[in-house]
């Protein structure tokens, strides 16, 4: 089933088909469905490249079925740039076809290329199912550092 879809670095001639994924993934994470303001910070992001979007899509269907957003981030420690995986989404009718683990597969390689200290993320504590995955992909839980946040 994993050839059944498409991974690419979304354009802003994607932007409709990130944009049903990103409310989505907004909704998921308990807010209002709200498809303007979505298409919007999508537009932003893309037009300054403030992001890069993977989209992958489902080819029998011509539809996007999962979205990976990563932003770039810089360590003062290291001197080097690294990326923090802010979004990822699939569909929860096409969750547990690999689409997820692809994303993270893109994620890793596009880090690689642009030779980065490394991937940040973070998730909801009560996403097991995510943690798992991120977990069987190498990633580890913080346990140096406590992070911090001011809501303005």
């Amino acid at each position: 089933m994993m050839n059944n879809f498409t991974y690419a670095q979304a354009t802003i001639h994607d932007l409709e088909d990130a944009v049903p994924l990103f409310d989505q993934y907004r909704i998921f994470y308990g807010q209002e469905s709200d498809e303007t303001s979505a298409r919007a910070f999508l537009f932003e992001r893309l037009v300054a490249r403030e992001s890069v979007i993977f989209i992958a899509k489902d080819r029998t269907h011509e539809k996007a079925v999962g979205f990976m957003q990563l932003y770039p981030s810089f360590s003062s420690i290291s001197l080097k740039r690294s990326w923090i995986l802010n979004d990822l989404y699939v569909v929860e009718a096409y969750r547990g076809n690999g689409i997820a683990q692809q994303l993270l597969e893109e994620a890793r390689n596009y880090a690689g290329a642009c030779a980065v200290k490394g991937i940040e993320l973070a998730t909801a504590q009560d996403n097991v199912r995510a943690q798992r995955l991120y977990e069987r992909n190498g990633y580890k839980k913080d346990e140096q550092f406590y992070h911090y946040y001011l809501t303005l």
